[in-house]
């Protein structure tokens, strides 16, 4: 068995996972059937599955196969390589090939080793929000997704400011390696806050403006919401307006709501 040891990919592209084998030469009136696995042992998925029957010109998959996956080369010609459509962050792991060839004797190859596929992909602010309380202080809250996994650094209107502190990963499961929570504490109503991330992919920025309540009218009306607008920068392109939330003060807390992109 022949594999690359490692393979990467860009976020939304295809990527070929490339994979050869040799045999004895009887097997070609043999069944051959291909199987890829996503990691090894009990834990282990299997992605893809097909069957290269004698003389027939392709290796066909079962009813259920996945359409993101297909086989690239042809295993009539020792080519067992594999191609995923659209690869997403969470496709990022070790696969392991493997050929069984279904004649006289029963023969298996598979590779020990595997490929090991690293999905990149520039950041993408998922989240930008604030929180707390007017006795506690407010803190903002920026969420962010990447690999390799972005810095994180805030900005006030003038310069720099301190990089904040990560409060994550917070995401559990496969997406974890790939989000982190940056949160800078402190922040003033009448101001404004910059989050920018960064990886050798690119840079994305959202800037949170943060207008101050108004005193509310009498004791029984709630004071106006808070009003904040996120602007996003992808590079030197920059989105006029792609997402709005709004907080409401009420009893001295701050309460967010939805943002969207578009």
């Amino acid at each position: 068995m022949n594999v690359q040891p490692e393979v990467r990919a860009r976020e939304g592209y295809p990527v070929v996972l490339p994979c050869t084998f040799s045999h004895p030469q009887h097997s070609q009136h043999s069944t051959l059937q291909v199987l890829w696995r996503l990691g090894h042992g009990q834990g282990s998925t299997v992605l893809y599955r097909c069957t290269s029957r004698a003389g027939a010109p392709t290796c066909e998959p079962g009813p259920q196969q996945d359409q993101r996956y297909r086989l690239e080369g042809n295993p009539r010609e020792h080519d067992l390589s594999l191609r995923i459509n659209s690869a997403t962050l969470q496709d990022s792991g070790r696969y392991y090939c493997r050929v069984e060839i279904q004649g006289r004797e029963h023969i298996s190859f598979e590779d020990k080793m595997g490929t090991r596929l690293r999905v990149e992909a520039p950041p993408k602010i998922l989240a930008l929000s604030v929180e707390g309380t007017q006795l506690s202080g407010y803190r903002a809250l920026c969420r962010v997704q990447g690999s390799p996994l972005p810095d994180v650094q805030w900005l006030g209107p003038d310069d720099l400011l301190e990089e904040g502190s990560l409060v994550g990963p917070l995401a559990q499961g496969s997406q974890a390696p790939y989000h982190t929570v940056s949160q800078l504490r402190d922040v003033e109503p009448g101001q404004q806050y910059t989050c920018s991330a960064s990886n050798p992919l690119g840079k994305e920025q959202a800037t949170l403006y943060v207008l101050p309540p108004q005193p509310p009218l009498s004791v029984t009306r709630a004071s106006p919401p808070l009003l904040l607008l996120l602007s996003v920068s992808v590079g030197a392109k920059v989105l006029l307006l792609v997402g709005m939330g709004v907080w409401m003060v009420q009893g001295g807390a701050l309460q967010g709501g939805s943002c969207w992109k578009k």
